[in-house]
């Protein structure tokens, strides 16, 4: 690296910035027709399983989706590997 490489300019970092908000908005549009109680019952769910389970919280997905005029409610639990 020479003393002219400090005066060009940075390699373009705009496409990466543009595509990470692309993601975020399209995670956005995804939960916006999404019930506000999924968010307290991903919670209370979490609560019964580590009851019985210690899982990670990250672990655990709730996802509802609409598929042919049927909402769709899916639960997704991570299980610990058993400890031997």
């Amino acid at each position: 690296m020479g003393l002219l490489d400090f005066f060009r300019t940075p390699p373009a970092t705009a496409n990466v910035a543009k595509e990470r908000l692309r993601i975020i908005v399209a995670q956005e549009r995804g939960n916006r027709g999404a019930p506000d109680y999924l968010p307290l019952l991903r919670r209370e769910l979490l609560e019964v399983i580590r009851k019985y389970v210690n899982v990670d919280p990250d672990s655990v997905q709730v996802n509802l989706e609409k598929e042919e005029g049927q909402e769709v409610l899916e639960l997704s639990v991570a299980l610990p590997a058993k400890a031997r």
